[in-house]
């Protein structure tokens, strides 16, 4: 069952924050160390603990970093020409110091072609700019990461109901 999202007051500072707004996954126990993630539309993904192939939670983050800026990034250069090559890196150091376990130097390159002649000339014109407002205001995932905002863990109550 889907925890309910809290509510919280609006101020001009503070967005209005709905059902519009909310989004979640769910989790489940698949075996040791192994979950599956399944989002509303009914996509799902395995997930491990990097003891298979299967993609661990930091990996995740990372392919969230780089995929955000790469939808946000052809959403905007494809208005102008689509990409004919495209590949992108999302990379970063796992740490552990007195803050407890982290990503730092986190990063996300592109490396993308367009098309010869003028579409692919427009494209590559708003290249470098579309990649600082991915950055600076674009991706939703690189945005609260930089931004940051705590996560609350709870518990929950999956205890057989007395009846």
């Amino acid at each position: 069952m889907a925890a309910e999202t809290p509510q919280t007051p609006r101020t001009p500072q503070t967005p209005a924050r709905d059902e519009s707004t909310h989004r979640s996954i769910e989790l489940a126990r698949d075996g040791d160390l192994h979950f599956v993630a399944t989002n509303r539309r009914g996509g799902t993904l395995a997930i491990g603990s990097g003891e298979d192939d299967d993609f661990t939670p930091v990996e995740l983050l990372l392919a969230g970093l780089a995929a955000c800026g790469a939808i946000d990034l052809e959403s905007v250069t494809a208005k102008r020409a689509p990409f004919s090559a495209f590949a992108a890196r999302g990379e970063g150091h796992k740490i552990r110091d007195e803050q407890g376990n982290r990503m730092v130097d986190l990063a996300v390159t592109f490396d993308v072609a367009f098309p010869e002649g003028e579409a692919g000339d427009r494209a590559r014109a708003v290249l470098e700019r579309t990649v600082e407002q991915v950055q600076d205001r674009l991706c939703t995932v690189g945005r609260t990461v930089t931004v940051g905002d705590r996560v609350d863990y709870r518990t929950g109550d999956l205890s057989p109901q007395a009846g």
